[in-house]
């Protein structure tokens, strides 16, 4: 099978060493797999979610009560992805002895744990979607692999960032992620190569 930059990127994004449970605020972005368009459309610069849309919005909502260190701040779903800012506080949560073998494990959730718990969720659902709703099927599975993160370091960035949130339906045209400007696009963009466009980084 020939190389496919898009089905065959691999590489680690997380920042090497990084201790992703501490606190502190982070920009991710999440796409569907391929980034087919599942969520609904964008109709004159506004976001139309239909129900696939809605069960995303409603399993980000939940991410509250499962997670008391989880903290939302801005989020949009759009056609074929989901940016959002996930905030990560301190509650006090420390390394604590497992009962089983009595080695240290963390008890604060990484960002990982919380992104994969939402993608989870999200996807049966979404499979139950499918086979009682009618809705569009997805290719083996509803998101990418990975997820992409920028680590928030100071106020102007998250301000920026929410600013780009907030406008993304608005600029659906030239998004990085509708299909009709990926294809043109020789390899996979991280989350930096947004920051660096919209003049954050």
């Amino acid at each position: 099978m020939p190389y496919d930059p898009f089905k065959h990127h691999r590489r680690s994004i997380r920042l090497k060493g990084y201790d992703y449970s501490q606190a502190g605020a982070y920009f991710v972005t999440i796409c569907a797999q391929n980034r087919e368009c599942l969520f609904g459309e964008i109709v004159n610069g506004e976001m139309q979610l239909n129900d696939a849309g809605k069960m995303i919005v409603r399993w980000w909502n939940e991410l509250s009560n499962k997670f008391m260190t989880f903290e939302p701040d801005a989020f949009v779903v759009m056609p074929n992805h989901i940016h959002c800012i996930i905030v990560i506080v301190d509650v006090g949560m420390t390394l604590r002895g497992h009962p089983d073998d009595g080695q240290p494990h963390r008890a604060a959730p990484t960002l990982g744990d919380i992104i994969e718990w939402f993608k989870t969720m999200a996807t049966n659902e979404y499979i139950r979607g499918v086979k009682q709703l009618g809705w569009k099927p997805f290719d083996k599975r509803v998101f990418q692999r990975n997820y992409y993160e920028h680590i928030v370091r100071n106020e102007r960035e998250l301000n920026a960032i929410r600013e780009y949130i907030e406008n993304n339906p608005a600029n659906w045209a030239a998004d990085m992620d509708n299909l009709k400007n990926v294809r043109q696009l020789q390899s996979p963009k991280i989350v930096g190569d947004y920051l660096r466009d919209v003049g954050i980084l």
